[in-house]
């Protein structure tokens, strides 16, 4: 099992979505963060299988940091 970090934001109407940095364009929405977070496993589970159908791998020299501006 890998971990993989998200991005989370609200949305001004209601609910939240998120992004998969490791993902490029790996997105999810959900009503609630409990929503959001069995969604994003979902999506993130989908785009890996896809890959590995493909014969790829994820790409490991992602790295997220937090930055002081």
């Amino acid at each position: 099992m890998r971990k993989y970090s998200i991005v989370i934001h609200g949305e001004p109407t209601g609910g939240f979505w998120a992004e998969v940095p490791a993902f490029p364009g790996c997105y999810s929405q959900g009503q609630s963060v409990a929503e959001l977070m069995d969604n994003v496993r979902e999506a993130i589970t989908g785009v890996l299988e896809v890959m590995k159908e493909q014969g790829s791998q994820p790409e490991s020299n992602i790295q997220i940091l937090d930055i002081a501006v």
